[in-house]
């Protein structure tokens, strides 16, 4: 029995494409689903002598390729309408993949002046300290000072599409435009964005990185990252950061990932039209501080993110504070019931977490309500609409009872 080729896959509407994409039959026992091979090591040809040993197109070492881990890039790149895909053992290997691939000593790169903690740590410290790697935090939403920051020396820029964690909204189409006219890079970190929510690949973008472990896995129970691309630049990656470097994601984990991937246009379905009705009664409550929330009409970028993400949604990450000091947001959290105090984002349940105004990098380019207040992060689930509200004013309720 075969499954659908690259070339057919292509053909595929997107739900469809998340159900087949990277499935094989199993030849060994008739299986439908592609099974999880726990293997390090693959059999080598009669002759060795001329083989590649740094091959990432066939399984031979899972350091390097493994069955599982090939299926799931192979779905991933269709998914993204990428040329291939290279996955990896967490989304900051992956995005630290990308720095490590395509910089070196004496090059410039300009990064959003809100993002990642890891990748603000990354730019601010480790690679300027260690690499003598040059950087310039702008607002992305500034495209004077970008275009203003570019330098002879740039090779890169680098984004997410909503920031974490003000939900700030970069324009990607204007962004390839100066990237392009510079003949630079632009890698685009479009966790809280994945496909078929939003592909930035179709507006010129070069790679794309995703944390697996978030929306893609949607399950809370594997950790993974992946880059995807041109061909030639996703060699390029795999060559560098994947067979020498060793981030490789298990092929348990791969194949957790590549299970949970079929329902991801279904999950965020529901996850965006129940996050719009969570962020519209926060507005309305007079006990939240504030609420950022890109499908709010208040919100800064929402004009910008009705017309890039075309009517689709506006993803299902927000920010808000309850109105009060630190132990005020703590109490808040400690009387929900639902909704889960926990990192990550993207699960099946909602989850939130409670960060404190100062003390992380790239804090100060906050907005001043996060500087005041703090925030909280929440990230919606798959539970209905009615009893995520529920909880929360309950928990408004008790916190000021």
């Amino acid at each position: 029995m075969s499954r659908p080729n690259k070339q057919e896959l292509s053909t595929l509407t997107f739900n469809s494409l998340a159900v087949h994409g990277g499935n094989e039959v199993d030849k060994t026992s008739g299986a439908i689903r592609t099974p999880i091979v726990m293997a390090n090591s693959y059999a080598l040809p009669y002759d060795p002598s001329m083989k590649d040993w740094s091959d990432t197109q066939n399984p031979s070492y899972t350091r390097n390729s493994g069955h599982n881990q090939i299926c799931l890039q192979r779905k991933l790149a269709a998914m993204e309408g990428g040329g291939d895909a290279a996955v990896f053992a967490t989304g900051v290997a992956a995005l630290h993949a990308v720095f490590f691939t395509f910089l070196k000593t004496g090059d410039h790169v300009i990064v959003s002046d809100v993002t990642y903690q890891a990748v603000w740590r990354l730019f601010a410290e480790l690679l300027p300290q260690r690499y003598q790697i040059e950087v310039t935090f702008v607002d992305m939403g500034d495209m004077g000072a970008i275009k203003a920051a570019v330098r002879p020396n740039t090779k890169l820029i680098h984004t997410e599409t909503i920031a974490n964690p003000t939900t700030k909204v970069a324009d990607i189409a204007a962004l390839v435009s100066v990237a392009k006219k510079a003949g630079i890079l632009l890698s685009v970190d479009s966790t809280f964005t994945p496909p078929p929510f939003f592909r930035p690949l179709a507006l010129g973008a070069d790679l794309v990185v995703h944390s697996l472990t978030k929306y893609i896995n949607g399950h809370g129970d594997a950790m993974g990252g992946v880059v995807i691309g041109s061909k030639e630049l996703v060699h390029h990656l795999k060559a560098d950061a994947l067979v020498d470097l060793g981030g490789t994601i298990s092929p348990f984990n791969a194949w957790l990932i590549t299970r949970g991937s079929v329902t991801l246009p279904l999950r965020l379905k529901q996850q965006f039209s129940t996050a719009e009705v969570v962020a519209k009664y926060l507005e309305s409550e007079k006990r939240v501080a504030y609420v950022t929330y890109p499908g709010l009409e208040s919100h800064d970028q929402h004009g910008l993110a009705k017309a890039q993400f075309a009517g689709k949604g506006y993803g299902a990450m927000m920010a808000f504070a309850v109105d009060g000091d630190p132990d005020t947001q703590n109490r808040f959290v400690a009387n929900l019931k639902v909704i889960t105090s926990a990192p990550s984002l993207g699960h099946d349940e909602s989850l939130i977490v409670h960060v404190g105004g100062s003390g992380r990098g790239g804090a100060q380019h906050y907005p001043d309500n996060f500087q005041k207040y703090g925030h909280l992060r929440l990230s919606v689930g798959l539970e209905d609409p009615e009893d995520l509200v529920a909880d929360i004013k309950n928990a408004l309720d008790q916190t000021w009872g």
